[in-house]
């Protein structure tokens, strides 16, 4: 899955880019630059996995 990809999933979770960056411990410029290149397997897996808790904790009332 490319860079591409990840940010229309991130957007269609309605999900800041940021708040993925934050959740998977590193900074918002260290993501986008990521986000420029296809991503690995347990990469790419990190970032849905991210997305998908953090629209959970939304849901919840978390965020």
């Amino acid at each position: 899955m490319c860079g591409n990809q990840l940010k229309q999933a991130i957007r269609e979770a309605g999900v800041c880019q940021w708040q993925v960056a934050e959740r998977l411990g590193m900074s918002e410029f260290t993501f986008s630059r990521k986000l420029r290149h296809e991503l690995a397997g347990e990469e790419r897996e990190k970032v849905l996995a991210a997305i998908d808790q953090i629209v959970a904790e939304r849901e919840k009332g978390g965020i």
